[in-house]
């Protein structure tokens, strides 16, 4: 009898996104670091799957993102394209990699999509960044833009805090959002802004918004791997982030009852462990290993 060979789900491209829009239809983004992480999140049907430069915070151990280098990025980059097929695999530019010129953050773009396999990279910013996302553009390079909290401005921020909160301020993110969509991006993410405002930026501009508390306007919906999965050290949840497993929990327990097993002889069993074949337990048998080390060796 034959069988119909199962039929893979399209791959995500950048051109797809915007049809998705169009067409209403809900996406979603996660964040990955690893090759592990990366084949689940894609194999779970994830659409956009992003490197971004969180890493520092849950992975790395940084207090903030902006130590973050070039060079973790790539590395990290890289295994996430191992383990990616179907989703979307965007890269974050650390701080640092696009600040100093356009020609600069060329060169680091291109290193992300070279070296780390990245189809698309995300900066933050807006108006301030309208002539790095064109000379990205011009170079082929797919841009993702990032406005409202931007992580890497926490210096001049004073701190991680909701955006957006006067009439002014919502019509700058309107005029950063269009400005970034004439420049060329293909999509942007949206940080803790309210979701009002978040709701007149999706609808003021065709490419997707991605939003991370910034309400359930956005087109789609971003959350750090770590603190959905509960893997987060944080002592406060933002919140916007709805924890759907308590990993950490349960990888505790899980090392406790290891340890607890080796401590005390129930690990490794007879069954988890290797027998010799019997021809050579036989010989030794016949003749058996000293056990005394090196005693009966005659000394100079």
């Amino acid at each position: 009898m034959a069988y119909l060979k199962q039929q893979r789900p399209e791959k995500v491209t950048v051109p797809s996104l915007r049809a998705s829009k169009e067409r209403g239809e809900r996406l979603v983004c996660l964040t990955a670091y690893d090759y592990p992480t990366a084949r689940i999140v894609d194999e779970a049907g994830t659409d956009i799957i992003l490197v971004g430069d969180s890493v520092g915070n849950v992975v790395l151990g940084y207090d903030t993102t902006v130590p973050v280098t070039l060079d973790e990025m790539v590395r990290h980059t890289r295994a996430v394209r191992r383990g990616t097929e179907r989703a979307l695999l965007v890269a974050d530019m650390p701080y640092g990699s696009y600040h100093t010129g356009a020609d600069d953050a060329v060169r680091a773009a291109l290193r992300l999509v070279k070296e780390g396999g990245a189809e698309a990279v995300k900066l933050e910013g807006g108006r301030a960044r309208v002539e790095t996302v064109g000379r990205l553009v011009a170079e082929e390079i797919p841009v993702m833009g990032h406005i409202g909290l931007t992580p890497q401005s926490v210096n001049k921020l004073g701190g991680f805090r909701l955006q957006g909160k006067t009439a002014e301020a919502a019509r700058a993110l309107v005029e950063d959002a269009r400005a970034l969509e004439a420049a060329g991006a293909f999509a942007l993410v949206l940080e803790v802004v309210p979701r009002e405002i978040a709701r007149i930026v999706t609808a003021s501009v065709s490419i997707p918004t991605i939003g991370i508390g910034a309400g359930e306007h956005c087109d789609a919906q971003v959350l750090v791997i770590h603190d959905l999965l509960g893997l987060s050290f944080s002592p406060t949840r933002p919140r916007f982030v709805r924890q759907y497993a308590d990993l950490r929990a349960q990888m505790t327990e899980a090392i406790s009852r290891f340890a607890e097993d080796v401590r005390g002889g129930a690990y490794p069993a007879e069954n988890e462990s290797y027998p010799l074949p019997r021809e050579a337990a036989a010989e030794l048998e016949a003749a058996p290993i000293s056990t005394e080390g090196d005693a009966g060796v005659e000394r100079p």
